[in-house]
């Protein structure tokens, strides 16, 4: 950053950002600019605007610095400012925990289909037990920014049973989940105790604690195997080993390598609880389950070879991948 600059207002800081970070390659250069710019003064993107001669201290500008050289470095928006928007909520992130991704959403949209009765943007599918060759998982490297969103109708009552969520993370999508069913009672599980810590103190954030018992444990091995939920779903790691090294480097740097490798071909987590997921379903509970690219088809060859399951049904994401495929208990 040049030392000649004085003063240095928001908007110069901006303009000046938002070039350097486009020059070394950033991903979403203005965007970070702002972002990073905000949580130093502790303002909204749109303050930054309605004050853009406002000069910085040293001290906010020493701060901004260095927030800009471990940006141009790599490491994501989210973890430099704690936060990351999902479902129109503010959830804490550390490097703890996966970012939330815009696509998860998804996965709660379609869980509220269903349980509402509905299915709008819902494909229902033909199980099959014919999976065909895998698809590389292409990961983005953009830094999503979050959508705003009006606030939820409330809809038909959705007269919730009990939900487990595997995999819970940050605790995006059970927490978001759990404010769209305020008469839900939740189970979170997580292999990561780190993760599970950042997970519940989302929940307090956001209302939930009460409702949600938090477990440490892998997959469903903390669980008691009998078909008491109503609901069962999961954003488990899904990028094949193949396909790491080609991974974004603010993803395969910093993010936990465990929330996101699935194994040689990005399924074994998933194959696993396709086939002991019924188990713990009651008749007429769903399995919601989050996927990459060119597995839906399989992840449901998964589910059919158990003969559990009387419906399945997929979901598409903002780019039209198969994101989500939903089964119901028979």
């Amino acid at each position: 950053m040049p030392t000649g600059q004085s003063p240095w207002t928001i908007l110069t800081l901006l303009r000046w950002t938002s070039r350097h970070f486009e020059e070394k390659g950033v991903s979403e250069p203005r965007a970070s600019a702002e972002i990073l710019l905000a949580h130093t003064l502790g303002l909204s993107r749109l303050d930054l605007y309605l004050r853009h001669d406002q000069p910085l201290t040293p001290e906010e500008l020493a701060r901004f610095k260095a927030l800009i050289v471990r940006r141009r470095l790599g490491e994501p928006v989210a973890y430099l400012t704690g936060h990351k928007e999902f479902w129109s909520l503010d959830f804490l992130v550390t490097p703890a925990v996966l970012i939330p991704r815009p696509e998860t959403e998804v996965l709660v949209e379609a869980v509220l289909h269903v349980l509402r009765g509905g299915g709008q943007g819902l494909q229902a599918s033909a199980p099959s037990s014919e999976t065909p060759p895998p698809t590389p998982y292409r990961a983005s490297g953009r830094e999503f920014e979050g959508r705003a969103r009006e606030p939820r109708s409330p809809g038909p009552p959705l007269n919730p049973p009990l939900a487990l969520d595997v995999g819970a993370g940050s605790g995006a999508v059970v927490v978001a989940l759990a404010r769209e069913m305020p008469d839900s009672a939740w189970v979170a599980v997580d292999i990561s105790l780190a993760a599970l810590q950042v997970a519940r103190e989302n929940a307090r954030r956001h209302g939930v604690a009460e409702r949600i018992a938090f477990l440490q444990g892998d997959l469903l091995a903390a669980i008691r195997p009998e078909p008491g939920f109503g609901l069962i779903v999961a954003n488990l790691p899904y990028v094949p080993r193949k396909e790491w090294e080609r991974l974004p480097k603010e993803i395969r740097d910093y993010e936990p390598k465990e929330a996101l490798l699935g194994g040689e071909d990005g399924l074994a987590l998933l194959a696993h609880l396709c086939r002991e997921a019924h188990r713990y379903l009651h008749p007429g509970g769903w399995l919601a389950l989050e996927m990459g690219l060119g597995q839906a088809e399989q992840v449901m060859g998964f589910l059919d070879e158990t003969g559990a399951y009387d419906t399945l049904k997929t979901a598409d994401d903002y780019q039209g991948i198969k994101r989500v495929v939903l089964a119901r208990r028979s």
